[in-house]
């Protein structure tokens, strides 16, 4: 269903209100080359018109490394925006940076195996790339005939499944994702919800690995899914990218216009 004006207003009139986003496919475009992906300017517009209402913070959640999320975001050292990379292993907070988990050195030296593993096995098909992330990796296939995609796919399976099995897999727009670490969207949610106090949170997304986030929102809370109609657990569906900017600066406009807000932000 679209947005109405009953599940915007409790997010309007929330004492705390926590807006947290996917980026890709949500914010951006998605983009053969991942990491020419940016905010369209439409929704660049209204998340700043957010993060400068008092009592709101606007956080990106993506399966981005840290380092990745903060470029395609163009995410300075003075940004108000929070950020949870890596499907909810890292943040950053204004106060305190980037803060990432200790890891056990023999993951580390697992991950770098099996990527150049995977990037061996498949070097011979056309349009395949092997992403590396901080706690694993990503196989994209969107420049890969469907032929080739299923043959990378079925080979990096393979080479993960033998000497990994303990990894969780996440699969979304053309890219199949492994990690030695299993956080999801919702521990991020979770995590983002505690360390504001918000009282209201809406998530919005556009893929599979989105779900995690959506699924555990709560009363009062309201979930997004970006795109065409899916089987979703969001309680709202917009078509497309220019339609979530127009619901966001809708939020800012009438939140904005309520006044009266005052609290501390973290």
């Amino acid at each position: 269903m679209s947005a109405d004006d009953t599940s915007l207003d409790r997010l309007v009139t929330a004492p705390r209100l926590l807006v947290a986003l996917d980026f890709d496919g949500t914010l951006s475009p998605l983009e053969d080359d991942p990491m020419a992906a940016r905010m369209l300017p439409a929704a660049r517009t209204a998340v700043d018109a957010l993060t400068a209402l008092p009592c709101t913070w606007v956080a990106l959640v993506s399966g981005r490394s840290m380092s990745d999320l903060r470029i395609i975001a163009e995410h300075g050292d003075d940004s108000p925006v929070l950020l949870a990379g890596s499907h909810g292993a890292e943040y950053w907070t204004p106060q305190s940076g980037t803060v990432e988990p200790t890891d056990d050195p023999a993951d580390v030296a697992l991950r770098d195996r099996l990527r150049g593993e995977a990037e061996r096995a498949t070097a011979a098909l056309p349009g395949v790339w092997i992403e590396p992330k901080t706690f694993g990796f990503g196989v994209h296939t969107r420049k890969a005939a469907p032929a080739d995609a299923e043959k990378a796919d079925s080979a990096v399976d393979e080479i993960v499944t033998a000497a990994a099995p303990h990894w969780r897999r996440r699969t979304g727009h053309n890219i199949v994702e492994y990690a030695f670490r299993d956080e999801g969207k919702d521990t991020a949610i979770a995590h983002l919800r505690e360390l504001t106090g918000a009282d209201a949170v809406l998530f919005a997304g556009d893929d599979v690995t989105d779900e995690d986030a959506l699924r555990s929102l709560g009363e009062g809370d309201l979930g997004v899914h970006v795109g065409p109609a899916a089987s979703t657990s969001a309680t709202v569906v917009v078509g497309d990218i220019p339609a979530f900017a127009a619901l966001l600066a809708r939020l800012a406009e009438e939140r904005g216009a309520r006044g009266g807000i005052d609290c501390e932000h973290v």
